[in-house]
């Protein structure tokens, strides 16, 4: 929409993820990639876990457990959220931090677009994540 508009979208608020084992994801999402837990909260209610996660300030991921979740359909393809890109200023630095904290990551490749290196990764629960260098 246009900034004229009623309905102006001004950035991205946040990104939701469910995840099976909500002490693997959080290890994961705060201690490898390194977001702050800006709050945690257990809803007794839903047997759900939630956890809002923010990097450089801004509030951007929400982390959710809830009981028995199906399994991702596949990957990358699946309709519905592709994958999670994060910025990030050196590639070759983040790939290494991942790979040193045991997680796997694809070999760096070019977007033939715009020139810069990404690489593809998952979390716990295999969703696929990339960093794109910025």
């Amino acid at each position: 929409m246009q900034k004229d508009s009623p309905f102006f979208v001004s950035g991205v608020h946040h990104i939701a993820v469910i995840c099976s084992d909500y002490p693997a994801s959080k290890r994961f999402y705060t201690e490898i990639l390194g977001f702050e837990t800006l709050r945690e909260v257990y809803r007794e209610e839903r047997d759900s876990w939630k956890l809002d996660l923010k990097i450089n300030g801004l509030y951007q991921i929400e982390l959710f457990s809830f009981p028995n979740t199906p399994p991702r359909p596949s990957r990358p393809e699946a309709c519905g959220l592709r994958h999670l890109a994060l910025k990030v200023s050196d590639i070759e630095s983040a790939k290494s931090h991942l790979e040193s904290k045991g997680v796997l990551c694809e070999d760096l490749r070019v977007d033939p677009h715009t020139g810069k290196r990404f690489t593809f990764f998952s979390d716990p629960d295999d969703l696929p994540i990339e960093f794109y260098e910025d």
